[in-house]
């Protein structure tokens, strides 16, 4: 990866193609389409299909057929294996050109979109392609004149719906381990952030995923997620998003015909340095990549930093430090470690986060403020508030911004009331060289994953999901697979 290749790239026309559905690009039944501004310039990007209710059902109907008639669902485990090896390595070879679309497309710094986007789609879909052939069934412990068998049956079609932070390596933990399971499905992307997803449609049909299996439908939450949600025909709902959006997934299961949802929510992640760190100069460099980077959206960010009092203020001034020496811009230059908001929507409501906060009595040490406006694009400082009470504002909600509250404790179990003093359960942070402290946090601590001594990089071979607000759902890992499976049981008489 070099600056002249991502700039060929960044120059590159983006053509509309519409939908991706049974195996073609298609405008849709409206010919409706979307304008796609690019946060690097706020200059119009694209324009994506508008999709609509018949749209969905047309792409539903598509994956319905292809489900039923075995053409995926009833091939090897290990033919489909060879197929999605294959697709693990056309992403691979168009990596860069994915990784700078979706830069385009949602602002993501270009060092953390190759490896996070690209490369981690590419890892993903051998992971399940690998996985999906010693994967067995199971025979009952039954008397002799019986024979128990428990099959894994693929569920049928799925709906999937992605957010626009991360959409490829997001998007690529639900559709690998769905496609590896012998499902249909049918994926909605976020609306501003759909063009690495339709490369990823294009890329399947060549790699010989057959036709109707995999299906890509562009457009409006309120329209296209609506619609699937609401489809007597979906079987399943897969989401990462918002609260607000998941409660609507799951009233609309309950008025069609009752589809499991399964709900990636969000965080307000603690992460909890005590004095006995084994570094805290690492403590802080971390901590500040951890809420950051990507300008903080990321989901499992580590937005609340809980610091034991005895160190707090040397801490703060470290962590500050940090905060003021990223250096953020155009997120297809090489040399910026942080890039733009995703939109100005986005940008705007992060700005009132702390101008909240400083009502509520909270202090900005740094940042807070919108930065690079002769660029047209959406950039602001990363953001360190201190003095934040437990029911703040910004103590209790999700920013998606980088925009960082931090709150003094004096003792373990004040860290772990604090952690806990939220409606989300995602993600969370311990530092401490007390190995017994460190098990008591991960036991006290109500969250999916608790990260010790370190924030974030947690590979494909554990789960991630929370609890609480956070959601319902586990994406990665082999656990993945069980929401794509129906369990059958055979009960034969001898």
């Amino acid at each position: 990866m070099d600056q002249a290749s991502i700039n060929a790239l960044r120059a590159l026309d983006v053509t509309p193609r519409g939908h991706f559905i049974n195996g073609a690009f298609c405008a849709g039944e409206t010919g409706a389409q979307h304008q796609v501004l690019s946060p690097i310039d706020g200059l119009p990007l694209a324009q994506i299909a508008e999709g609509s209710p018949a749209d969905v059902d047309t792409a539903v109907r598509a994956a319905r057929v292809a489900f039923e008639d075995g053409r995926w669902s009833r091939m090897a485990p290990a033919a489909r294996k060879k197929v999605l090896l294959k697709l693990g390595d056309l992403i691979e070879a168009h990596a860069l050109e994915i990784a700078v679309l979706g830069v385009r497309d949602n602002g993501t710094e270009i060092n953390m979109a190759y490896k996070a986007e690209a490369l981690s789609a590419v890892a993903t879909f051998r992971y399940y392609a690998e996985a999906i052939d010693k994967v067995y069934g199971q025979i009952a412990p039954t008397s002799q004149d019986v024979l128990g068998l428990v099959h894994h049956a693929p569920v049928g079609v799925v709906g999937a719906i992605v957010p626009w932070n991360f959409p490829l390596m997001i998007g690529s933990w639900k559709i690998a381990p769905a496609l590896a399971a012998g499902n249909s499905v049918v994926l909605k992307p976020a609306e501003s952030a759909s063009l690495s997803l339709l490369k990823i449609a294009e890329l399947a049909a060549e790699a010989g995923v057959p036709d109707g299996v995999f299906n890509v439908v562009t457009g409006r939450g309120a329209v296209v997620g609506e619609a699937l949600a609401l489809s007597m025909d979906v079987d399943i709902m897969v989401f990462t998003g918002s609260g607000a959006t998941g409660r609507r997934l799951l009233e609309n299961s309950a008025r069609s015909n009752l589809k499991r949802c399964y709900l990636e929510l969000g965080g307000k992640s603690p992460n909890i340095i005590f004095a006995d760190a084994p570094d805290l100069a690492e403590a802080a460099k971390i901590s500040a990549a951890g809420i950051f980077r990507n300008s903080g959206q990321v989901c499992v960010a580590g937005s609340r930093l809980l610091v034991q009092q005895e160190i707090f203020e040397d801490f703060v001034a470290e962590i500050t430090l940090h905060a003021d020496g990223f250096r953020v811009g155009d997120p297809l230059d090489l040399k910026s470690q942080i890039g733009a908001v995703h939109s100005l929507p986005e940008l705007e409501a992060n700005l009132d986060f702390v101008t909240q906060a400083e009502a509520e009595g909270a202090e900005r040490r740094t940042g807070g403020t919108r930065i690079l406006t002769e660029t047209g694009g959406y950039y602001m400082a990363p953001t360190v508030m201190t003095g934040v009470k437990q029911s703040d504002n910004l103590f209790q909600n999700e920013v998606f911004g980088p925009v960082l509250a931090v709150t003094p404790f004096k003792n373990e179990d004040e860290a772990i009331r604090l952690a806990n003093a939220t409606e989300y359960g995602l993600a969370a942070g311990v530092w401490t060289a007390n190995l017994s402290r460190a098990h008591r946090m991960v036991a006290g601590i109500r969250a999916g994953v608790v990260h010790v001594n370190t924030y974030g990089g947690a590979d494909l071979t554990v789960p991630l999901g929370g609890v609480g607000q956070s959601g319902n759902g586990h994406d990665k890992s082999l656990h993945a697979l069980d929401k794509y499976f129906d369990l059958k049981t055979a009960w034969i008489k001898i």
